[in-house]
């Protein structure tokens, strides 16, 4: 039976579109702006190291990249322990790829880690990093979503 012209966004097994990926990468890649955002927020405002606001900043961006998931399909009717079976298949590498590249991205532009709030440079590093993390991020989504992984478990419960 063919599911894809009742759902556009199912695919079968080894093709995803461009358009696909690039919307789990968006979802993806608000979790993680909004969790990473607010833990530099966090750990600049108290004072804390580089180490400890990046682990906050990373914990959080799984913490609700993971959310934007676990709601969506809890809304679609699924118990909690199978909406978080789902959220972690979903968005785990996704998340990773995501973190890995912003943050390195931060990590080795001169003066980013020592960066205020108020700098310009701070922001720029920070949404910079996630810039390229969109663009590396998109293709592994692709794939993955090819092979009925990732975001693809997420669209069996829509």
């Amino acid at each position: 039976m063919d599911h894809t012209r009742h759902h556009p966004e199912r695919h079968p097994r080894g093709t995803a579109s461009w358009g696909t990926a690039v919307k789990a990468t968006l979802h993806c890649l608000t979790g993680c702006a909004i969790g990473e955002i607010l833990g530099m927020v966090i750990g600049t405002a108290l004072e804390w190291g580089d180490v400890p606001t990046m682990v906050l900043a990373i914990a959080l961006a799984f913490l609700f990249g993971y959310s934007f998931t676990l709601f969506a399909v809890l809304r679609a009717g699924l118990g909690l322990k199978a909406a978080i079976k789902v959220a972690l298949a979903a968005d785990t590498v996704s998340i990773a790829v995501m973190e890995l590249v912003d943050n390195a991205i931060i990590a080795l532009t001169p003066g980013a880690m020592e960066a205020q709030l108020t700098d310009g440079l701070f922001w720029s590093a920070l949404l910079g990093g996630f810039a390229v993390a969109f663009l590396i991020t998109t293709p592994v989504n692709k794939w993955m979503i090819g092979r009925g992984r990732g975001h693809a478990v997420v669209h069996t419960h829509h």
